[in-house]
């Protein structure tokens, strides 16, 4: 099902709920547990919801009135990687800054959004639309629209505005949020603790994870947002969170507020199909060979491995999650289910909605979700062929040059004046995250891909551009790529900075090997995002109406129906509680320190530092003890429904005090993106007690716990 019963259920709770939905199920959280007013957190800018912030892409919280953050490591991972050498390998080491003074800048283009107004701008959408205009028309017109709004919203400078679309497009959202530019590392705990276990032991339980790292968040002295500058000083956030020290212990009750990326319990049966006989197998092949081709052109711990640590962590999270979502589709008959869900559907519109028009746009748009997935598969091995990093920037420059010529309004996203600083960001990061020998290996690995494929799935225009032909040997693809790296000037950032300005003649005059292949490709990429945008535009009127009956068909059996994930502020809520996901498997709720030292093999990733083993042997507990299982808990378990995204969200319990951070989900669990188990989906945490016992006794940064309000089983403070 996708819903959550209106009465207190036993069993996990289903949904990741919109703040505004939280008095709708009020009697439920009170039931559960909460303490604050579910009244209280449906309020985005007051406590606790005002102190949870989005990095774009990740979710972390405000921990002190100097504009103190946390997150979880795997977050920060990529600002750690960026600012890591040879010779100060932050990765393995960690990084913790003495001072303000001390801490360094994270990754180009890192931020920190802070929610500070929401409307509802619907009407303001689509209210006037016709259902008659074409698809490309209507997702012009949608597009505009939305352009216009958050035009206007960001006259207040320093801000970032989105619309973001709910329930398929049936609502539209304005979300204004501060955009905090300087943002700095403070402190991050060494590899071998914050990322234990690695690979192996990631979607896994038990875990024994130090997944926390903080950042600060800086404005100008005048408090508003500000690029990175000395004089800067620290935000003061509107709201901050006691981190308690005291924790939760078995069957207490938490909530979740964070930004989840994106789920797909709405998804037609067309589409789970395509998705798990064709796209996740395809995918998880390729992660596989992505991962060996950057592996086998990099010695570990050398400059070009280290500049593909966070891409490489991606990948390999990546993979072992499709493996899961595969393994959980067939455990729990998704394509069944969804098919039962589909009858149960229409039956209730013939009997309850005939004239609605629910069942026609239903029809049109399983059509639409066919031949969305034959693009898929046709466009496939194309987009990977042109992943390398010199092409994406070319072709990024090109499109810029293009678009400079029409009206800012006017322009395609991404490429607005709004857009700028961002683009400049990563054009910058690149260097950091770029080696010509590496990107070749990825690149072979791509073109092999898309050599294999029949005739009618090759491009021409890629094809003449770079020589592909039949049969093409390994030597002969490589000797042609070579010229590509051998002539770039692509890789010195000056050169790219350069070219943000530059005219679409000159840079179709340009002798760039990566920016001839752009040009050569433009005019299929725009044939490519024009079939998309009719296809998107086709679906922005069918998608609303399904999901209107949906909602209707939920509500008429006394369930709340939420939206899928959309990268927007939700709160989830349940239980500290184990499992057992499979017959003779039992997993607690807790794990503990003792579990590191049984882990530990003083090999990567089980390789604790020494200190750490000589505390846990000693048995030094610190007042961060939790009874109940006679040592520090390192991890636990909750039924919380929580995806992508939700990473680095704080747990909060019954007062709103934070007890944690979500970091993962059970290998188990990621199904749930798709269909809702409530037998096997638990989410997976690192602990509050944990987090202050490692900065404590292990990193010695009590100017850090100093700093942030600790607080007891009862709310006083323990510092």
């Amino acid at each position: 099902m996708i819903a959550l019963a209106a009465a207190p259920a036993a069993h996990a709770v289903e949904g990741m709920f919109t703040p505004d939905q939280l008095p709708e199920i009020a009697a439920d959280l009170r039931a559960k547990g909460l303490q604050l007013a579910p009244e209280q957190i449906s309020d985005l800018t007051g406590f606790p919801m005002g102190a949870v912030v989005s990095l774009g892409g990740c979710t972390a919280s405000f921990v002190s009135p100097q504009g103190l953050v946390v997150t979880n490591h795997h977050c920060a991972y990529g600002s750690i990687q960026y600012n890591s050498t040879e010779e100060n390998n932050y990765l393995d080491e960690g990084f913790l800054a003495a001072s303000f003074d001390a801490e360094l800048p994270a990754a180009p283009g890192s931020r920190v959004y802070v929610t500070v107004d929401l409307d509802d701008v619907t009407d303001d959408v689509t209210g006037g639309l016709s259902d008659s205009l074409t698809g490309e028309a209507r997702f012009a017109a949608i597009d505009s629209a939305r352009k216009a709004l958050v035009a206007e919203c960001e006259e207040d400078e320093g801000h970032r505005c989105r619309v973001a679309s709910f329930h398929g497009g049936l609502q539209y959202k304005l979300i204004k949020q501060l955009e905090i530019k300087d943002v700095r590392l403070v402190y991050a705990p060494a590899g071998p603790v914050g990322k234990y276990g690695g690979d192996i032991d990631n979607w896994m339980w038990p875990r024994h994870t130090g997944d926390f790292s903080f950042y600060r968040a800086y404005v100008g002295s005048d408090g508003k947002s500000a690029e990175y500058s000395e004089d800067n000083v620290p935000f003061v956030p509107p709201h901050t969170l006691k981190v308690s020290g005291a924790g939760l212990d078995d069957g207490d009750f938490v909530m979740v507020a964070g930004y989840p990326g994106s789920t797909s319990r709405y998804t037609r049966l067309a589409e789970v199909r395509n998705t798990f006989d064709w796209g996740y197998p395809t995918y998880q092949k390729l992660m596989e060979d992505w991962i060996g081709a950057i592996e086998g052109a990099s010695e570990p711990g050398s400059d070009a491995r280290i500049k593909y640590e966070s891409r490489l962590a991606g990948l390999n999270n990546y993979m072992k999650n499709l493996g899961g979502q595969i393994d959980g589709a067939r455990r729990v008959g998704l394509v069944q289910r969804r098919a039962q869900r589909e009858a149960a559907l229409n039956s209730w519109i013939a009997a309850e909605a005939p004239d609605a028009g629910y069942a026609e746009a239903i029809r049109a748009l399983d059509a639409l979700s066919a031949e969305s997935a034959r693009a898929q598969r046709a466009n496939y091995w194309y987009n990977n062929a042109t992943r390398p990093q010199l092409l994406g920037v070319a072709q990024r420059l090109y499109r810029l040059s293009q678009e400079r010529l029409k009206p800012d309004a006017e322009r395609e996203s991404g490429y607005q004046e709004r857009d700028m600083d961002r683009m400049r960001e990563s054009l910058t990061a690149l260097d950091r995250r770029y080696d010509p020998t590496v990107d070749k290996a990825e690149w072979m690995t791509f073109l092999r891909g898309y050599l294999a494929q029949p005739s009618a799935q090759r491009v021409a225009a890629l094809d003449n551009a770079l020589g592909l032909r039949d049969g093409m040997s390994d030597a002969a693809l490589s000797a042609a790529l070579d010229r590509y790296y051998a002539s770039s000037r692509l890789g010195d950032l000056d050169t790219r900075l350069g070219l943000m300005d530059a005219t679409p003649d000159a840079l179709e005059a340009s002798a760039d090997p990566f920016m001839r292949l752009a040009v050569a490709l433009y005019d299929h990429e725009l044939a490519m995002e024009a079939a998309s945008k009719d296809r998107a535009g086709r679906r922005a009127v069918l998608q609303p109406k399904y999901m209107e009956a949906i909602i209707a068909w939920q509500k008429d059996q006394g369930f709340t129906a939420y939206p899928d994930a959309n990268s927007t502020l939700r709160v989830t809520y349940g239980n500290v509680m184990g499992g057992s996901p499979k017959d003779g498997m039992r997993y607690d709720p807790f794990t503990k320190l003792e579990g590191i030292l049984e882990k530990d093999t003083g090999e990567d990733p089980f390789n604790s530092p020494a200190e750490q083993l000589a505390l846990i042997r000693a048995k030094d507990h610190g007042p961060y003890k939790l009874d109940s299982i006679d040592s520090v808990p390192v991890n636990f378990l909750t039924d919380l429904d929580s995806t992508g995204g939700n990473s680095g969200s704080a747990t909060l319990n019954a007062r709103g005090e934070l007890v944690g951070l979500l970091f993962d989900g059970t290998i188990e669990s990621v199904n749930s993106d798709w269909d809702f188990d409530p037998r096997t989906t638990r989410s997976i945490h690192v602990d509050s007690r944990y987090m202050l016992w490692v900065m404590d006794k292990l990193n010695d940064a009590d100017h850090l716990l100093d700093e942030m309000d600790i607080v007891g089983a009862r709310g006083q403070s323990m510092r």
